[in-house]
């Protein structure tokens, strides 16, 4: 591989140019006789994770490969994020630190791509988007399209114009789905998983650095239930004695939100805001059987007590609760997307609990270039689980 490092100063608020800036940095990547292939730019999922780092290890990332045959790939590490000038710590005004933070959403990430493109000289390029990096995806198709060669989604096809709160009440619903099937899966390990979360209430359970591990917060390894190997993940550590430092290590390593990307639980609740504030939406809308001393597991379902529970996360507990009064503006627009003429491709998974299955549908029906690969063969992480074999087939599709 060939690798080249770029880095742009852009402003941190595009509507100001004569306001602060910051950097964001790109690694170009190209196979030894690819170097005029055309650009594939990717946009991770997250909100707030760098791009994938590149290793001649066939699995990191494992769709590299392919790529690179068609492709020079494009890694932003999106801002705030990686070698991108970070977000860092918060600042002493919550108020400030949140004006300072509308400016990181997938609409400030669009434009920082178009001038990463002009910076390049390229007049087009294709995207590749997954999960959140969909997100950015479609907002780039309803703001800026003649810059686009092609898209391609992974799991990231979001829900155009639907209120935030009827989306996170649908991602309660399938984890309910595959809560029920985790323990089919393994029948023995809802009396672990009680016993558990009872050690949990009892102050017993404590992180590596001797935090206590509340319910609530034991309960947020259901994530990785929306991932192909995520239940066997869960099943293992649940077989792991719980007084051990093995389990205190394993389990930590399961909760999702932490303080080494801070943005992903800062503005994770405004990914799904297609305009308006999120007010604590997963906390509102939680159905009744999933609250109190439940034992069902939750999935990327922030809440307010995300910021008390978890140690590293509560110097961002002010910032957080003004951003979620925020009222964001619109993301994308139905009536161009609905006219847009961009070869489009997008893996839908069916089981999905973070990019539910039906509102993807729905938007894949407003893109008259798109075609669709709806399958129940991986969950939310099948780019990562089997990524040649993912982007083969969409470049495929796109190409048809």
């Amino acid at each position: 591989m060939l690798l080249t490092d770029h880095v742009i100063t852009v402003p941190l608020d595009h509507d100001h140019t004569d306001g602060p800036t910051i950097e964001v940095y790109a690694r170009e990547i190209a196979a030894a006789d690819g170097r005029d292939r055309p650009y594939l730019v990717y946009l991770q999922g997250g909100p707030g994770f760098e791009a994938p780092r590149p290793s001649t290890l066939p699995s990191s990332p494992s769709w590299l490969e392919r790529a690179l045959r068609d492709f020079r790939v494009i890694m932003l590490d999106q801002r705030g994020t990686g070698r991108s000038t970070p977000y860092g710590d918060p600042g002493p005004d919550a108020v400030a630190d949140a004006q300072r933070l509308v400016h990181f959403r997938a609409d400030a990430i669009v434009r920082d791509a178009e001038c990463l493109r002009e910076h390049l000289g390229a007049r087009r390029w294709s995207v590749l988007g997954q999960s959140f990096g969909g997100f950015t995806a479609l907002h780039y198709l309803s703001v800026a399209p003649d810059s686009l060669r092609e898209v391609l989604f992974t799991g990231g096809l979001p829900p155009v114009g639907r209120p935030v709160d009827e989306v996170y009440s649908a991602t309660f619903d399938a984890m309910r789905v595959l809560d029920r099937r985790y323990h089919r899966t393994y029948p023995r390990d809802a009396a672990r998983l009680r016993e558990l979360l009872d050690r949990c209430d009892a102050g017993d359970i404590r992180t590596p650095g001797g935090e206590p591990i509340s319910r609530r917060l034991m309960r947020t390894i259901g994530h990785h239930l929306g991932a192909h190997g995520g239940a066997e993940n869960i099943h293992h550590v649940l077989e792991l004695d719980f007084s051990s430092p093995a389990f205190r290590h394993d389990v930590t390593a399961l909760l999702p939100f932490d303080a080494r990307n801070p943005l992903y639980s800062v503005l994770h609740e405004s990914s799904y805001a297609d305009g308006g504030a999120t007010r604590w939406s997963s906390e509102r809308v939680q159905p009744d059987d999933f609250t109190g001393d439940s034992a069902l597991l939750t999935a990327e379902h922030l809440f307010p007590w995300h910021f008390q529970d978890t140690p590293g996360l509560r110097p961002y507990r002010d910032v957080a609760a003004v951003l979620a009064d925020h009222p964001w503006p619109r993301l994308y627009d139905a009536d161009v997307l609905a006219r847009v003429d961009v070869p489009c491709a997008a893996v839908i998974y069916a089981d999905d609990p973070f990019v539910i299955r039906r509102f993807s549908e729905e938007t894949a029906d407003l893109l008259p270039g798109m075609r669709r690969w709806l399958t129940d063969e991986y969950l939310h992480n099948g780019l990562r689980a089997d990524g040649s074999r993912v982007l083969d087939r969409l470049m495929t599709l796109v190409r048809a």
